[in-house]
């Protein structure tokens, strides 16, 4: 099997698992009990969406009888680069169980209301068409059906100070939008803590970034920047963008404290739209 280092490796990879599987007479539940792997996980990785563990793939190796093909070619799967720029971690972000975010300049996409949402899809060039802004608005709001469910997914949400700050959509926007983040801090549907600008340099200062678990499938980060975006859900990755996530998090005021100013701040941007 010959899987090069390139954007359609983990369909390769998939593609192969499916057809040796299948050469072997199993079904994805059969080759789950013997794989001690979950019969979501094997069809997430033949569909190329994920990876398995280097553990996984060593016992599909013994069990598929394949010389140690699937171990041998993890390397090439080390990182995926998002089709469409989100479509994967969009995907993801539907069936995790909990949701852990940073975002350093933007409010994030399943918190974001419509004034917010559309002046954020009016930048940028070319400028998108009155059309093209509401196909996009009705994706980003129906992302945040999430929340709908009281107690799942959880989700923690870190802003830093400069997403209270940065006056997207104007005054009335912006007083909107932090209400709802308040609303939903107050309803303890999300927790809230915000990184002030007196914390100085932190640990994820540099993107965005998404940390997501799920009931049987190992966890992810997602990290964002310009125009481009990747799933890791390589293990040393993963408790790397962790260790990060909680070493900022340990530099942020409380939720009672984020709430309080993320208030204050809507209350001043309120006072500026009348």
């Amino acid at each position: 099997m010959a899987i090069e280092d390139n954007p359609q490796s983990r369909e390769r990879y998939g593609e192969e698992l499916r057809s040796r599987r299948e050469a072997a007479g199993l079904t994805q539940e059969e080759l789950s009990q013997r794989a001690i792997m979950s019969r979501t996980h094997i069809a997430h990785i033949e569909a190329g969406r994920r990876r398995p563990s280097p553990d996984d793939a060593r016992r599909l190796d013994q069990i598929l009888e394949t010389g140690g093909i699937f171990e041998r070619f993890l390397p090439t799967l080390d990182g995926r680069k998002v089709a469409e720029h989100f479509e994967a971690a969009k995907e993801m972000e539907q069936q995790a169980l909990v949701i852990r975010e940073y975002a350093a300049a933007l409010v994030p996409g399943i918190l974001q209301t419509e004034d917010y949402a559309r002046a954020v899809f009016q930048t940028g060039f070319p400028p998108k068409t009155d059309e093209e802004c509401d196909r996009a608005l009705v994706t980003r709001l129906r992302r945040a059906h999430i929340l709908d469910d009281p107690k799942s997914p959880v989700v923690w949400t870190l802003l830093d100070e400069a997403v209270l700050r940065r006056r997207v959509g104007g005054s009335r926007a912006m007083a909107e939008q932090l209400r709802h983040i308040v609303k939903l801090g107050e309803q303890r549907r999300i927790r809230v803590h915000v990184l002030p600008f007196g914390a100085g340099a932190h640990a994820l200062m540099e993107s965005m970034v998404s940390l997501m678990w799920f009931e049987d499938l190992p966890p992810v980060v997602y990290v964002e920047g310009w125009n481009t975006g990747k799933v890791w859900d390589l293990p040393s990755v993963v408790q790397q963008g962790m260790a990060d996530y909680y070493l900022a998090l340990g530099d942020a005021l409380s939720h009672r404290d984020s709430l309080a100013l993320i208030r204050s701040v809507a209350e001043e941007y309120e006072r500026e739209a009348q």
